[in-house]
């Protein structure tokens, strides 16, 4: 695998990789992706192929700009339009109804799609370079947390991947919000840094789908990021959660075994534990840390790591919902 450092020594040879149906890692100011020509059966299926990825699990699929939307997906209500020229490009996906171009293993034979802009100048110009439909789900094998930055991932991907675009640590670390229009309301399928609260300030209503803290029963998975077990390590891991700081402090207490991680903020620092990994004091700090510290909490074999859960409003909402996949809903609130 060879690491890019200066895109632009490289635009040729990426313009190849994606022509001849080959993989590329990139970042985005989510996290890194996998990407491959969305047009492509046969390249989308590598991507499955190397992520060990199921195949109802459908990809997101990014595009340069979002005057190519209509290339790929309809836009068939005012209430996707609205939430396209507010949000798009950002951190945010939208699944619209797909057009015969996008195969179904794109879509894990649905017919929609998620379409996404990224913000990222370094995606924005690989998707430039390449000039196709990127069809990218995190750089990650699944199951796994999610890449964001290229030390964490690079070993994964070493003799199945040519080459991976470095673009430093993600700005956000968590995948992007997943909104669907659904009877006319948006609706929040991945929660993600586009909260709901910033969707009702321009449309005035949203709802959150029941999967967000909930598995999915016997119903096709329209977003990625819905699966029982996702965004783990290794290791075993619990999740507590209280408002109260005495509560969460005797939660852990009380769920320690030997040699346990406490992977959590500084107020539970002074807990006697085999590993205290701080993920920071504020849910931005949180979002940005939380997969490369996951990916940490693996390095020491531990028996277990007891995550401190956040509450579950704006961005924490989207932190919870990966967490509570991250630890197999193994969840403790007081």
């Amino acid at each position: 695998m060879e690491i890019i450092n200066n895109i632009e020594d490289y635009k040729e040879i990426l313009r190849n990789e994606i022509k001849n149906d080959n993989l590329v890692i990139f970042p985005t100011e989510t996290v890194y992706g996998i990407g491959a020509n969305a047009l492509s059966e046969e390249a989308v299926k590598k991507i499955f192929d190397v992520k060990t990825r199921a195949c109802n699990n459908p990809l997101i699929v990014h595009l340069k700009s979002k005057d190519e939307i209509e290339k790929y997906a309809y836009i068939e209500q005012e209430i996707e339009k609205k939430l396209i020229d507010a949000f798009i490009p950002g951190p945010i996906t939208i699944i619209l109804k797909k057009k015969d171009c996008i195969p179904g293993c794109v879509t894990a034979s649905l017919d929609t799609v998620g379409i996404r802009v990224p913000e990222n100048n370094i995606a924005n110009r690989f998707l430039e370079i390449v000039d196709y439909p990127i069809a990218a789900p995190s750089a990650n094998i699944s199951s796994r947390p999610s890449g964001t930055k290229v030390d964490d991932i690079k070993d994964e991907f070493e003799g199945k991947v040519g080459y991976i675009i470095d673009g430093g640590e993600s700005q956000i670390g968590l995948e992007s919000t997943v909104i669907k229009v659904i009877d006319g309301i948006p609706t929040i399928l991945r929660p993600g840094f586009i909260t709901r609260e910033m969707i009702e300030e321009v449309i005035g209503i949203c709802n959150i789908s029941k999967h967000v803290l909930r598995e999915v029963e016997n119903e096709k998975v329209e977003s990625p990021g819905m699966m029982y077990k996702h965004y783990a390590p290794k290791t075993k891991c619990l999740l507590v959660y209280s408002k109260d700081i005495n509560t969460l402090r005797e939660l852990v207490k009380d769920n320690l075994i030997n040699k346990t991680i406490i992977l959590g903020s500084k107020k539970l620092k002074d807990i006697k534990c085999y590993k205290f990994i701080d993920y920071g004091d504020t849910l931005e700090s949180i979002s940005h840390n939380i997969f490369s510290k996951l990916r940490e909490c693996d390095m020491y074999h531990a028996n277990l790591i007891i995550i401190e859960g956040v509450e579950k409003v704006g961005l924490g909402l989207a932190i919870m919902n990966r967490l509570i996949r991250t630890s197999e809903f193994n969840y403790i609130e007081k």
